[in-house]
């Protein structure tokens, strides 16, 4: 199927009911021989490297506990560095840069601003001209989702959006795309200033969560902000929160204070807690 086709198809297809259809279908009980099937043959169509998984397809008694699994302790140490970024997920960048007055890259010829991503442009004031990346997980990786820096949690935001797929052929087809879809960005204080992690809902995501309080998104749900008064303590590779199913994750700094390694490039494999950057 061209492009085009695909997306002409994804136009005309409810993909909010069926993304809430998948996300129900692997949360159902079933006889386990029926989830194990599906998990053994997502693995293998996907190669779901079982290696690297916190346990063996027996013990995730539903589709989705398999789908956010955790890793084997000690498999992604996090860089201690003082002054080290590291990447908050395992995926693959899309893009990468600084916000030029605030607008991002989403593909070649399409822009879209940091204020329409945060849904708000008080919020998304401080980060005009800081570093940016957009980082792509695939069905195959880990879909727990760190903190980049130490620091503490300040709030959350909730955005109500669509479910278009974040697959390449709409990524350089529609408009927005990022800032159309459902998001959840959690807000944190560093020695790096402010830094947004921006959580982007897509086709079957049907639920993202958060791990520092007892969020999940689900459709319907009203938009919602949350400012916390002390704001909550989270270590540099602390878990922010999971997909179920895949997505997108962009993280936003203030300008000037973080630098890109020049290795974080378009197309780029990183895995969680390696270093993609570095304090200035």
């Amino acid at each position: 199927m061209n492009e085009q086709t695909f997306m002409k198809l994804m136009r005309v297809l409810p993909k909010s009911a069926v993304s809430s259809a998948v996300g129900l279908a692997t949360r159902l009980p079933a006889p386990a021989p029926v989830h194990h099937w599906a998990m053994r043959a997502f693995a293998k169509a996907y190669n779901v490297d079982m290696a690297e998984a916190e346990h063996a397809f027996e013990n995730y008694p539903t589709f989705a506990q398999f789908f956010t699994r955790g890793l084997k302790p000690g498999l992604r140490p996090v860089d201690a560095g003082e002054k080290v970024v590291v990447s908050p997920v395992d995926g693959r960048v899309s893009q990468v840069g600084y916000s030029d007055n605030g607008r991002c890259l989403q593909a070649k010829g399409i822009e879209y601003t940091v204020d329409e991503l945060l849904g708000d442009a008080q919020a998304a004031k401080p980060f005009h001209g800081g570093a940016w990346t957009t980082l792509y997980l695939s069905p195959r990786d880990y879909h727990r989702i760190h903190a980049p820096l130490g620091g503490t949690i300040t709030g959350y935001a909730y955005i109500p959006g669509e479910f278009w797929p974040v697959n390449p052929a709409s990524v350089k087809n529609k408009q927005s795309l990022f800032c159309v879809n459902e998001r959840l960005v959690t807000y944190l204080d560093t020695v790096a200033g402010k830094v947004a992690v921006v959580k982007v809902g897509a086709t079957c995501v049907s639920r993202i969560k958060a791990s520092y309080e007892d969020i999940t998104t689900h459709l319907g749900q009203p938009g919602k902000v949350h400012r916390y008064g002390a704001g909550i303590p989270v270590e540099k590779g602390g878990e922010l929160g999971r997909f179920e199913m895949g997505s997108t994750v962009i993280l936003c700094f203030e300008p000037k204070r973080v630098r890109w390694d020049d290795s974080l490039q378009a197309e780029a494999v990183v895995r969680m807690g390696t270093r993609i950057g570095e304090i200035v």
